[in-house]
């Protein structure tokens, strides 16, 4: 049908003086089967012929009115022909658009295709456009003083249409899609909106002048359409302080930068203020610190909190997180932590010195805390010591505090790290005596300790490596070369050990060597060092050369001295275990005598360390295999090489080197002295047995002592470091989804007191497809953990530790921070991912078709260019998804069983989860950002979610959909369109 006849038809009913119905029923008879009235412009012809004289046509614009009314024509396309008006001078034209606006601009609406949604968010923002140019004609008018009276008249009309349109929710979630679909016309609207705003000042009129001011800030609002949340009036945060005890009990080691943002992600999901939550990182410090067992851990408690965290502060202080200046934050939560008197006090006197000045002096240096600030602090807090009990006994007054040896432990580490670098060649004997300098006393778990909280540990452990390589090679020695030689293996092999079992093997292990050279200790230490936890295989250590397994054993069982002259110690550690192993024979078909054997061990132990102790690793492993009749003799073995042996002729530092020997063995032989009641005694080690070994009760179900510890710490409201450790065993021995299983099924209903402590819940560990697995039993059974009468309290937790755990998660998993707790999984979990959710050729492409469908049938789009486009924007939305990910492939699963249980005709309390769980990941996501999790959200689930009356809101929907892509954007135009 031609436009010109939907001209003549229009000019024939004006001509007639149609009503508006005779007029709408007259137009059907005309055009009954023709195309859309939009598409024939219908909007566009009739404010033609309304607006031709300087006045309106009343019949016309009743017409418009009806077909408005009646729907016949959209409003997407009624405004688009409003904003074509441009005739400002013409008064009463523009104050009939305004009225015709006045209409339906609070009540938008589309319940068409994702296009015609688009649509009506282009023609809006053309529409506030045209108001603001409609204003500031008006502006202008009244500037030069022309007709004041009705210019102020026709600006209040503006203003009004302004207010109207923008301080609806439903419309700014509109125009800020309009805004990212549509540059152009959102730049011509801010060109107008500073036009206004330059004239707004010159209105003599106060009180319009102070109106304009709210339309204009109104409109320069349109960009930030989530409101603020309202801030946290919470005081105490067990999040925080779970996370700072998990990272200082279990990863010291661990990058600072992943602790940074764990913490940047647990302040925002929980809206935390700065000042609480550092005052939060510091409680949960000096806790740690007090409650840490002698030793080693409490020098790993000192080290991370007088090294570490300050670093971490420095890295948050660089990190945008929105409060004020932070150096204030920090002096802040300094002055709240001085209240906090006998915390402070116990610290004092566990350390045996004035805990908070020390701290307060490296944030000083760091440029955490002013110079005026710290000064004032470190006063008010020796104000409060004087009133402090006595600190400790005068016998102990003589005791240097570890926080101040630990600060200088600090600098000690990079000048042996340099130290190291040098040719070890050229001075070998001067390195001897840095080496055994660090022997002495506790200094090596001190410079160990600060080399891990500082981030160097690793590197110091390279270097030890390469020592001990150094040591493997011979270059025509002496005596003393050759003694310096064995020292130099000795002592590093025995520091290496020490760092294996205090930090983790992790922290040893180098890249795989291009070349494929093979580095003795990790090899070692990988296949035959003992670990809680670790299984070995005793026969990894028949590999050695059999000529020189003989040659060890005869030489052992000489009563000549070992020479060390062109000894291969390297080879000779790994011929120890199978030369062990002819020795037990030899003991155990009467070959030997007990005492022929003492002489052996003798032999072991005589010279270096190392050979007993890669001898009592093989017989640890070998007595796991044994049944209970056979371990005596390996034990007794264990026995005679676990004793030092003092005589003239052992080698330098040899007092120093049986210390670190004896902890090693204590730790290696740990695990079966305790499974077959044998009671050693280790002349150098503790008194107090191995801090948190054992910790698990000997007949008592493991389920039962994790709801136990569970309970326990929800009722205290915080975690200690026992705890954590009770459930890192738990985590072993029970696998992921067992202790996540159980976990999430503790029927413990909480009481109102105890409701806050449910926060402590995202630090500890979860799988979603567990997640999953409830949602789906839920959804079928009455088995599921929120099925009882009391559904808000019992799905608190498991809603709560599911977002928050997948969003962090995901966070670390894609910024590849390796951290500690991710290097020790075991690869049986990742195998329990795979088994849950296999990834087969079919797999992959229905995920990749969910994810990436759009709400409407590729078929029925209107030209076949939409089909291109969607199809391409599909593709580069899952471009860098990695579907063969086990984390990605989780999620993946997870939202497209949310989406499956939205799109089903039966609700019940999975459909209650589903709504919960994604108010909860709308309101952990940052501000104006779609959030990474929410990515493998497929398209058609925002049609579905609006239909929950909490999720129906245009916040919301902006919230969950991609509005970065086309695609995305379409979708949340068409679902919030149709609200």
């Amino acid at each position: 049908m031609k436009v010109v006849n939907l001209r003549q038809a229009i000019l024939q009913a004006w001509k007639e003086r149609w009503t508006d119905y005779q007029w709408a029923i007259n137009m059907k008879k005309l055009f009954p089967k023709g195309p859309t009235w939009d598409l024939l412009g219908l909007s566009d012809h009739l404010l033609e012929q309304a607006l031709v004289g300087p006045s309106p046509n009343p019949l016309i614009m009743s017409y418009l009115k009806y077909a408005i009314s009646s729907q016949m024509v959209s409003y997407a396309s009624v405004m688009s022909a409003i904003a074509k008006f441009e005739d400002y001078s013409r008064e009463l034209c523009v104050k009939a658009l305004l009225e015709l606006m006045d209409m339906f601009c609070d009540r938008l609406s589309c319940h068409g295709k994702a296009e015609e949604c688009i649509s009506l968010c282009r023609s809006l923002l053309s529409t506030l456009a045209w108001l603001l140019r409609c204003a500031a004609y008006c502006t202008e008018k009244l500037k030069e003083g022309s007709d004041g009276t009705y210019g102020e008249e026709q600006l209040e009309l503006c203003m009004n249409q302004i207010e109207k349109t923008v301080s609806k929710r439903k419309n700014r979630a509109l125009l800020h899609i309009a805004r990212l679909e549509e540059q152009v016309t959102w730049t011509n609207l801010e060109q107008a909106l500073i036009k206004l705003t330059e004239n707004h000042n010159k209105i003599s009129n106060q009180q319009l002048r102070l109106r304009l001011e709210e339309c204009i800030g109104l409109v320069k609002s349109i960009p930030v359409i989530t409101a603020q949340s309202e801030q946290n009036t919470k005081m105490e945060f067990p999040t925080v302080h779970t996370l700072i005890m998990l990272e200082g009990t279990l990863n010291l080691t661990s990058d600072t930068q992943s602790l940074v943002e764990q913490l940047i992600m647990v302040k925002r999901m929980q809206r935390i203020p700065s000042p609480l939550f550092l005052l939060e990182i510091w409680k949960a410090c000096f806790v740690g610190l007090i409650e840490s067992p002698e030793g080693t851990e409490e020098l790993k408690w000192t080290a991370f909190t007088f090294l570490k965290i300050p670093q971490a502060l420095l890295k948050l202080k660089k990190c945008p997180l929105g409060d004020k200046d932070f150096a204030e934050d920090v002096n802040t939560a300094f002055e709240f932590l001085l209240k906090l008197t006998p915390l402070l006090d116990k610290a004092d006197q566990r350390c045996n010195c004035d805990c908070v000045s020390l701290l307060l002096q490296e944030c000083g240096k760091l440029g955490l805390l002013s110079e005026s600030n710290m000064k004032n602090l470190v006063n008010k807090r020796t104000a409060d010591r004087e009133l402090a009990p006595r600190l400790k006994s005068a016998e102990n007054a003589s005791i240097q505090p570890n926080p101040g040896l630990i600060l200088r432990a600090e600098p000690t580490v990079t000048n042996i790290l340099k130290t190291m670098d040098a040719d070890h060649s050229k001075s070998p004997e001067g390195l001897l005596g840095v080496l055994g300098h660090m022997l002495s006393g506790k200094s090596l778990d001190l410079l160990l300790a600060a080399a891990a909280a500082t981030g160097k540990l690793k590197s110091f452990a390279r270097k030890f490596v390469k020592l001990n390589e150094f040591a493997k090679h011979i270059s025509g020695e002496g005596s003393k070369a050759a003694s310096v030689r064995a020292l130099l293996f000795d002592i590093s092999f025995l520091m290496l050990c020490h760092v294996a079992q205090t930090y983790g093997s992790d922290v040893i292990l180098s890249e795989p060597s291009t070349s494929g050279e093979v580095v003795f200790f990790e090899t070692w230490m990988l296949t035959c060092m003992p670990e809680e936890g670790k299984i070995l295989n005793p026969e990894q250590g028949f590999r050695a050369d059999p000529t020189k397994v003989e040659s060890l054993v005869a030489h052992l069982n000489s009563s000549t001295e070992m020479k060390l002259v062109q000894v291969k110690w390297h080879e000779v550690c790994s011929c120890t275990p199978a030369a062990i192993l002819e020795v037990l024979n030899a003991w155990e078909h009467g070959l030997l005598t007990f005492e022929a054997v003492q002489k052996i061990t003798d032999n072991i132990k005589g010279k270096i360390c190392s050979m007993a102790i890669c001898a009592v690793a093989w017989l640890v492993a070998h007595v796991r295999m044994l049944g209970l009749e056979e371990r005596e003799k390996p034990l007794q073995m264990i026995c005679q090489l676990v004793t030092p042996l003092y005589a003239e002729n052992t080698l330098q530092f040899y007092n120093e080197r049986v210390v670190i020997m004896s902890l090693i063995l204590e730790q290696m032989c740990a695990d079966v002295l305790q499974q077959t009641a044998t009671s050693i005694k280790f002349p150098s080690a503790n008194l107090d047995p191995i801090p948190y070994r054992n910790l698990l009760p000997v007949k008592k179900p493991i389920k039962e002592v994790l709801i136990t510890n569970f309970n326990d710490i929800l009722n205290k409201g915080w975690v200690d470091s026992r705890s954590i450790h009770v459930f890192e065993a738990l985590l072993h021995m029970g696998g992921v989804y067992w202790f996540c299983n159980n976990l999430i099924k503790t029927r413990s209903a909480p009481s109102s007191g105890t409701l806050p402590t449910l926060a402590l819940l995202p630090a500890l560990t979860l799988s979603s497809h567990l997640l999953c697995s409830l949602v789906w039993d839920s959804a079928h059974t009455h088995s599921a953990p929120w099925s009882d009468t009391r559904p808000t309290l019992a799905l608190l937790p498991a809603l709560t530790l599911s977002v928050w755990c997948a969003l962090s998660a995901h966070s670390s998993h894609n910024k590849n921070q390796a951290t500690a707790k991710q290097r020790k999984r075991h690869r049986e979990d990742i195998e329990d991912y795979i088994n849950l959710f296999p990834l087969d050729d079919s797999q992959p492409s229905k995920l990749l078709r969910l994810l990436s469908s759009n709400e409407e049938d590729p078929n029925i789009l209107s030209s076949p260019g939409d089909r291109t486009m969607s199809s391409s924007l599909s593709a580069s939305q899952l471009h860098n998804i990695n579907m063969r990910d086990p984390l990605n492939r989780v999620l993946a699963n997870l939202f497209l069983l949310i989406s499956s249980i939205l799109s089903s005709k039966v609700a019940g309390p999975h459909t209650q989860f589903v709504q919960w769980f994604m108010e909860e990941c709308v309101e952990c996501l940052d501000q104006g950002s779609r959030g990474s999790v929410l990515q493998f959200m497929p398209f058609t689930m925002v049609s579905e979610l609006v239909k929950l009356p909490a999720m129906s809101k245009p916040k919301t929907v902006l919230a969950i959909t991609d509005l970065g892509l086309p695609l995305g954007r379409r979708v949340a135009a068409k679902a919030i369109a149709a609200l």
